[in-house]
């Protein structure tokens, strides 16, 4: 990719005067700041780097921002999609911390995971999630743990009476460290089988019968890529794993309703909170605040927009956006979760061979 540095120019942005009313430096300051951006990103490209491979539900959201994104920004800039794979966003978001141009023309967008990957000290994280330039989020869907319809388990509580076999991709993962976090916490008796290439290797299982259940999968992409499952009740959520419950599941609690104790309500909210920020986007740290400003203005009238929700429709991508601030203090909230906490779900979810914890690929 050939990303060019700013040259160092800033955006111009209207000190306040004393004695000037607040309401009145406030329009004086949006203005200049949308004249500065008309001048500043007129001709110019932003780079959106999305730390998957081409396909796949983050490339998805990438690609579909990219057609739009422009549209809303002062100077109607191109925005280009860049793929940046590897460690399951790792690299992409590492790429964003340390590297990219702080001047507005690179964004990405990378695993929900990441703050979580940095709080529990995972290898690779060389990054502080909590001063990049959150820009928004675009879907707060809530993963779902499952299992298949001729297991007679219906509820978490079912499911401490008899064994049912989960099937997973590896030894750490969402699909691997959910059902290992009931285990340990709410005593289900889930057997996790893994060595699967994916998570449509593992609904392949389950259509075989060699296995009875997955244990992480976005309720939105259950519905999009096994929707006869959904619609004749052949899979049936016991607990969803968010911070916002699906309409659509009105009776499945939330894995933070289970919490027994308060040192399990820490620990569920813990695990919740990424997945309150799905399909993230980000700038490095250090952009300024006039700059990130506009990205954020633009991504609150994108996600309004009729041709970008009815495209949004037709790909089947969920919309239910996290304003900028809002995913800075989700993510401000993740990195500094009590260390004990951090500690208790990292002996359970973080397997004994030194396997990472991270969801499966997308």
């Amino acid at each position: 990719m050939d990303l060019a540095y700013w040259d160092g120019r800033r955006l111009k942005s209207p000190g306040a005067r004393a004695a000037v009313a607040a309401g009145v430096v406030w329009v004086l300051a949006a203005s200049s700041v949308t004249a500065s951006a008309e001048d500043y990103y007129k001709g110019k490209t932003i780079h959106l780097v999305v730390g998957t491979p081409p396909g796949g539900g983050y490339d998805t959201y990438g690609r579909l921002v990219a057609r739009y994104l422009g549209d809303f920004i002062p100077g109607k800039p191109a925005v280009i999609v860049s793929n940046l794979p590897g460690a399951s966003g790792v690299k992409a978001a590492y790429y964003t911390y340390a590297v990219a141009p702080k001047d507005g023309t690179v964004i990405a967008s990378f695993n929900k995971s990441i703050p979580f990957y940095q709080a529990m000290g995972l290898a690779g994280a060389g990054f502080k999630t909590e001063e990049m330039s959150w820009i928004a989020s675009l879907s707060q869907i809530a993963d779902v743990v499952a299992v298949w319809h001729t297991t007679g388990v219906k509820t978490i509580a079912d499911a401490t009476k008899r064994p049912v076999v989960m099937g997973a991709d590896s030894g750490g993962g969402t699909m691997w460290g959910y059902p290992a976090l009931l285990n340990a916490t709410l005593g289900t008796r889930f057997k996790i089988v893994t060595g699967y290439a994916g998570g449509n290797a593992v609904n392949h299982a389950i259509e075989q019968g060699e296995v009875e259940g997955r244990g992480s999968n976005p309720w939105s992409s259950w519905k999009a890529t096994t929707p006869a499952w959904v619609a004749n009740g052949w899979i049936r959520p016991l607990v969803q794993i968010g911070l916002k419950r699906e309409p659509d599941l009105p009776d499945v609690p939330l894995l933070i309703d289970l919490a027994r104790n308060d040192e399990q309500t820490a620990m569920f909210r813990f695990v919740s909170a990424p997945v309150a920020i799905e399909r993230p986007f980000a700038g490095p740290p250090g952009m300024a605040p006039d700059v990130l400003a506009i990205l954020r203005g633009a991504f609150a009238g994108m996600v309004k927009d009729r041709a970008f929700l009815a495209e949004a429709a037709r790909l089947q991508v969920d919309i239910d956006p996290h304003s900028g601030e809002e995913v800075a203090r989700i993510v401000a909230e993740i990195v500094n979760a009590p260390p004990a906490i951090v500690q208790k779900v990292k002996d359970i979810m973080v397997p004994k061979d030194g396997a990472k914890s991270a969801p499966e690929k997308e």
